[in-house]
């Protein structure tokens, strides 16, 4: 099958469409026609090499969609063709196939367990699941990455009580999926900090209490003032250095916990007081939310078809397969909170 996609044939340039096509399908993978893909961060790391060594150039892109089941290979049990189903970057039930390679005029082209900058892909059977039913198309790819990451580290991890005050140190897809979280677990305080007055008016219909603008105001002092010696517990996803090594400082000594599952580029070390830490005080790394999509997915589309998780709040503008770079540049000037690509 020929199909156009986006690839990265090198670092710091942008994405090129090229027509590639498919080889035969191997153990434990399914070719699957792309509805809509997310847009993520990861991916403006990933293409400027902020991720580290890239041995695999050309390769394709994504790791969040919704999509249509075209053909199984040998050993797929889980989905079959005419299955509508969400592709998720986290590891869930099912084979761990082989990842594929694609073909065109350029040459071989690379792709990981799951891509989904493409019209079509071919991704493995672990990273895929049926859409729970009234899911829109749109709105289910979101529950691929930032949902499952924002809302996970908030129910599966931190696991706050409704007595607790909880910080969210960024707004992205992640925060604002953190934010509906402990909106729903009903949490004391809630606040949520940035530095766009647009992001964080939006935080209130989320269910944030607080906000801190940190452009504007000493993010100390206002944490300060509003629960005295910190938080309970922290979510920061704005994906800096400096923002885990600030959200470490606004949580109690004792009992303060902090979780981020961002990536700050690759070299780059945190540094916090030693004392900070037998004081009590501790910090995770979150792994996709420690979520398992075939439990966690049905759940919090539970959440959202109850009107609990508005996310769809957050697709504010649509993009065709020819404006992926568009896409990425919007996502990285802040312009829009998650792009979402018609394929």
């Amino acid at each position: 099958m020929k199909f156009r996609a986006a690839v990265l044939k090198k670092l710091n340039a942008p994405l090129e469409i090229l027509e590639i096509s498919t080889r035969p399908l191997e153990y434990g993978q399914v070719l699957v026609k792309i509805f809509y893909s997310g847009v993520c961060r990861s991916q403006i790391m990933e293409m400027s090499g902020a991720r580290g060594e890239d041995k695999y150039l050309p390769h394709l892109m994504g790791h969040e969609a919704t999509g249509e089941v075209i053909e199984t290979g040998e050993g797929v049990t889980k989905v079959q063709s005419g299955d509508i189903v969400i592709l998720t970057w986290i590891k869930g039930s099912g084979i761990n196939s082989a990842p594929p390679k694609y073909d065109s005029s350029y040459g071989v082209v690379n792709a990981g367990a799951i891509t989904t900058f493409s019209q079509y892909t071919v991704a493995s059977e672990n990273r895929i699941i049926k859409i729970p039913g009234g899911l829109p198309l749109d709105v289910g790819v979101l529950f691929g990455c930032a949902l499952q990451t924002g809302a996970g580290m908030v129910f599966n991890e931190l696991k706050p009580s409704s007595t607790d005050t909880v910080i969210v140190l960024g707004l992205g897809g992640i925060g604002f999926s953190a934010l509906m979280a402990l909106s729903e677990l009903k949490c004391k305080k809630i606040i949520a900090i940035d530095i766009s007055e647009d992001r964080l008016e939006l935080a209130k219909s989320f269910g944030a209490t607080d906000v801190i603008n940190s452009r504007l105001k000493d993010v100390k002092v206002e944490v300060k003032k509003l629960c005295g010696d910190g938080a309970e517990g922290c979510i920061e996803s704005a994906g800096k250095v400096e923002t885990i090594e600030l959200a470490f400082s606004l949580i109690k000594k004792n009992e303060g916990k902090l979780y981020f599952a961002s990536h700050p580029p690759e070299g780059e070390m945190i540094r916090i007081a030693p004392h900070e830490l037998i004081s009590g005080k501790q910090i995770f790394g979150s792994w996709g939310g420690g979520c398992h999509p075939d439990k966690d997915i049905p759940r919090l589309a539970e959440s959202y078809l109850s009107g609990k998780m508005p996310i769809q709040k957050l697709i504010t503008k649509r993009y065709q397969l020819d404006q992926i770079n568009m896409a990425l540049s919007d996502l990285k000037e802040g312009n829009v909170f998650r792009p979402i690509n018609e394929m």
